[in-house]
């Protein structure tokens, strides 16, 4: 059975309206993803190392720049003793080209690989400033109001929120001095480094594995840089920290 004229330029049209209102998505215009450029033992630019200032150190060289990620190797154990919980890693990128290579370090994104592939963003060090401050803040006001029922323990909750305040402080500084923050690189300018911190909080992430596995990813030059890693790298591998004079 034959379709009538008005018919067919009806359907027509209302295709043609389809694919002109679709998502890019869908109709093949998807922006590509950058190529990726993975770490990998053994391959040419990649190396790694155990130091005795107890790190791992994953190395990735091209021809314009190098990228040192330094993991502690008692960082799952740290985590649990700081003020607030997150894991962080110490960065440091040698720029050799001729022009500029700018490194944002907030796009850094770390993948908890054994916890249902969960991937956090790296924290911004102001925000998380400002979250440290309002979690002590509210600490003590918590305090007072113990002090308040329980006078009796008065000097104990004292001296407990007074070492507390201390690492806060400590912690604080270090957010402000210490961490990776957006740069620009140049052959008068041509390293910088810092730590890139990574949330823990999240509901799909539990009790930490043996070993752990991570995957760090860092948007540079266009490529994502991909650090693939594991703690400790081998089972029962353990690094004797040198003591510092």
């Amino acid at each position: 059975m034959s379709v009538p004229l008005s018919r067919s330029r009806f359907v027509l049209a209302a295709a043609w309206l389809l694919v002109t209102l679709a998502p890019p998505s869908l109709v093949g215009d998807k922006k590509p993803a950058p190529p990726t450029l993975r770490w990998a033992e053994g391959q040419p630019g990649c190396t790694f190392s155990r130091d005795r200032d107890g790190k791992y150190r994953y190395s990735l060289w091209t021809p314009d720049y190098g990228v040192i990620l330094a993991v502690d190797s008692q960082e799952l154990q740290l985590h649990h003793r700081r003020v607030e919980r997150f894991l962080g890693f110490y960065l440091t990128v040698r720029y050799r080209g001729q022009q500029a290579l700018g490194i944002d370090p907030e796009q850094a994104t770390l993948e908890f690989v054994k916890h249902s592939k969960v991937i956090q963003r790296a924290l911004e060090p102001a925000f998380f400033a400002r979250k440290t401050q309002t979690d002590a803040d509210a600490v003590e006001h918590e305090t007072q109001r113990e002090i308040e029922k329980h006078p009796e323990r008065k000097e104990e909750r004292e001296k407990s929120v007074q070492e507390y305040q201390k690492n806060v402080a400590e912690f604080l500084d270090f957010l402000s001095r210490r961490c990776f923050h957006a740069v620009q690189l140049d052959p008068g300018h041509p390293e910088a480094s810092g730590w890139l911190l990574f949330s823990t909080q999240n509901k799909w992430i539990g009790d930490w594995k043996k070993p752990e596995e991570f995957v760090l990813r860092l948007p540079l030059a266009g490529k994502i840089l991909e650090f693939p890693f594991m703690l400790p790298p081998q089972e029962g591998d353990l690094i004797l920290r040198q003591r510092s004079n």
